[in-house]
Parts: structure tokens; sequence; C-alpha cells
């Protein structure tokens, strides 16, 4: 090695024997409690707190067992399982005046993936028949219709997955 190297590593060595001899280079003293549990423990970082868990979502019917809940005034339905609400709120419209859609308990008569309405002529995607013609079905939310809950595609088809013959839907004010 050269004499020039060997003075630059010599001087290399003192600079770092005398950092570890200010005690910059010992291990830092333990403290009792961290920041926060299983983080780290940094002096002057603020902990970081995760945030409360949202609410549980709640759906305004109460008819026992109803697997499907839909509220005129609010135009929002919830799909539930045993009391609780499983998806939604997903926006709906319903019936125009002199077509309103009634409020009550229903059951599910039939469905159909690709139904034409015979009174309308129109096609009504994801089809749920609960009153006699009226039924949910893909449709434009920002209008009313002529009695049928209109729903957003995504709420239509999870609610025609959702539900079978006999399911209880329930529509309120």
């Amino acid at each position: 090695m050269s004499s020039t190297r060997v003075r630059r590593a010599s001087a290399g060595y003192a600079l770092l024997a005398g950092i570890a001899a200010a005690g910059f280079l010992t291990a830092p003293a333990a403290h009792a409690d961290p920041l926060w549990p299983g983080g780290p423990d940094v002096p002057g970082v603020p902990a970081i707190v995760p945030p409360p868990p949202a609410p549980p979502v709640i759906a305004p019917c109460t008819a026992a067992g109803a697997k499907v809940c839909m509220s005129k005034s609010m135009n929002e339905a919830w799909l539930m399982e045993d009391g609780k609400v499983t998806y939604g709120p997903t926006p709906i419209s319903h019936g125009r005046p002199g077509y309103e859609t009634p409020p009550g308990v229903f059951k599910v008569a039939f469905k159909r993936e690709d139904h034409w309405s015979t009174m309308h002529h129109v096609p009504m995607k994801w089809a749920v028949f609960f009153n006699g013609d009226i039924a949910t079905h893909i449709g434009p939310v920002e209008e009313q219709s002529h009695g049928c809950i209109r729903m957003v595609p995504e709420g239509a088809e999870r609610l025609y997955h959702h539900v079978n013959p006999g399911d209880i839907i329930e529509v309120i004010e």
C-alpha cells in the first residue's frame, strides 16, 4: 500500500475512534415503553393512531326476515341477512305520481335476468318481481318510474343474486 493510502486509512480509523470515544457509536439506552405497542420508539415522531372502525350500516326496515329493505324517502336500498346489512345503501328510484310504488312487506314472486316489459316495451335487466307487475331492475335512478324500483346496475345485479322466490322485500316510505 502506498504511504498516502496508509495515512488516509489511519486518519479514517482515528476519526472513527474519536466518534466512538465521544459516545456516538454506543447503543442507545432502552426506553421503558415504546411510543405505541409494536411500533418504533423514535423520539419526536408522533404515534400513528389508526382511525376508529366505521359504525355498522343500519337499514330502516323492521320486517322479520327481510332480505331487502327499500326506502322511498331516502331513495336507497339495502340487502340484509339475519337483520344485518350485507350490501348498501345503493341508489334507487320509485314510482311517480299516479304510479306510486306502494309501501309494504312483499314476497319475491319470480325473477328473470333478462325480462322484457310488454307494458312499457323496455328491457328490464336483473328483474325481481315482488308485487304483481312491480319489480326491481336496472334503470335511470334520476327519474321516477311507472311503479317499479329502478336501480343502478351493480345494485340490481347484487339484489338479483341475493334473493329467491319467497324471500321478503320491505318497502317503506
